[in-house]
């Protein structure tokens, strides 16, 4: 399958070899694949682990279905010997390989960067992995929920006096997959330059560090490492800056900035707020968090989450319903912009997915074509890049490498 508007698109021409599964590391192909490189997903001969979990609960192969629209797959069985020959032709003409195996195992399958980088100089050669190719922790097994505790970002979330909390969405491993992406694309930038390939990586923990700011900002401040802060800001810094009560569910307000809260005590009809000396600057509210959460809170509550909006836009406060998954879904705005889209999925039935997030103006986003079948394209990947006859392909299929 090929979308038929990648040769406009800016990674059009770019070959890539996708050795990932769960989230990570497809996600950061997927991110190439929609801005319109050639992804050839190679899988096991039993799947990506996320066409397993699909097995056990079909609902359960949603995420693969959305995070592998816009690839080629074919299988390899990379313990027989004519299967990595196969793997080593292609990437002999292949632009990028990722993977997100554990540290070490395509080394030992002798797939790993050194001899991938002698066959192909120009390779980009990606790796994302838990806790990075390196240092004393680099063998650990490394799962989202796993980082999230270890990165310290569970010890900051949740409230103050209970005990630690995992993000909702998988963080650790979206975040390492954006950081994933751009490495790759920083290497094949100078690759493109140069002719140089260089090996690229990207650690779950390392990429979660540089999220934990604002709580890095109390605990110098303090000088004691901070808990988890419920919905206020993670630096306690700001002040109106959480969640509120509504008639009809909650809505989240965040006064950054003093002329916020000026708006803000405007649109409650409470402009002697804004003078009271208690709370005229940020630090002052901050002294008294929960004074002003009551007053915002006592304000909100007879109001319903779209009213809070439409008026609290109106007077240029940052303010936003808290929507369950299924409005998100459906959300108007996201279907407008072309992000979110319905497609049929064969096992799946009517779903929606989302396109990049990722916009070149005056590039059309390319089309969305489903998640392959599990092998579907070997036959047309192995005749059309290395040449193979039918009867080659049969052969390589009865042995079991395919």
């Amino acid at each position: 399958m090929t979308a038929n508007n990648v040769s406009d698109m800016p990674l059009g021409g770019i070959r890539v070899l996708d050795l990932t599964q769960a989230y990570l590391g497809p996600y950061a192909t997927w991110l190439m694949a929609k801005a319109g490189a050639d992804v050839i997903k190679v899988e096991s001969k039993a799947g990506d682990l996320g066409r397993l979990r699909g097995s056990v609960n079909k609902g359960a192969m949603l995420p693969f279905a959305m995070l592998n629209t816009n690839k080629r797959s074919m299988t390899l069985n990379l313990k027989m010997p004519s299967a990595k020959e196969i793997l080593l032709a292609l990437a002999k003409d292949c632009d990028v390989l990722v993977e997100n195996y554990a540290p070490g195992v395509l080394d030992r399958l002798g797939l790993g960067w050194s001899v991938m980088h002698k066959l192909n100089p120009k390779l980009v050669y990606a790796s994302g992995s838990g806790f990075g190719l390196s240092g004393p922790d680099r063998d650990r097994l490394a799962m989202d929920i796993c980082v999230q505790a270890s990165s310290g970002a569970m010890s900051i979330t949740g409230s103050p006096d209970g005990p630690p909390m995992k993000c909702g969405p998988a963080i650790a491993d979206f975040l390492a997959g954006i950081h994933l992406y751009g490495g790759i694309v920083t290497a094949l930038f100078q690759s493109a330059r140069t002719g140089k390939g260089r090996l690229v990586e990207v650690a779950m923990q390392e990429a979660m560090y540089p999220a934990l700011a604002s709580s890095l900002a109390l605990m110098h401040e303090t000088g004691e490492a901070p808990r988890g802060t419920g919905n206020r800001h993670g630096g306690l810094a700001v002040c109106p800056y959480s969640v509120y009560s509504t008639s009809d569910g909650w809505v989240a307000i965040a006064c950054v900035l003093n002329d916020h809260w000026i708006r803000l005590t405007e649109a409650m009809g409470a402009t002697q707020l804004a003078q009271d000396a208690r709370y005229r600057t940020v630090a002052l509210r901050c002294q008294r968090m929960q004074e002003v959460d009551d007053l915002v809170a006592a304000w909100t509550a007879n109001k319903t989450r779209f009213e809070l909006v439409d008026l609290l836009s109106s007077h240029k406060v940052p303010v936003s319903a808290v929507r369950d998954l299924k409005e998100v879904m459906f959300d108007p705005h996201m279907h407008a912009r072309g992000m979110l889209e319905w497609i049929d999925d064969p096992e799946l039935g009517r779903i929606v997915v989302p396109s990049t997030p990722l916009r070149i103006h005056d590039t059309p986003l390319p089309d969305t074509l489903r998640r392959p079948d599990l092998g579907e394209d070997t036959d047309r990947i192995l005749q059309e890049l290395l040449g193979m006859s039918p009867q080659a392909i049969r052969d390589l299929r009865h042995a079991g490498a395919i």
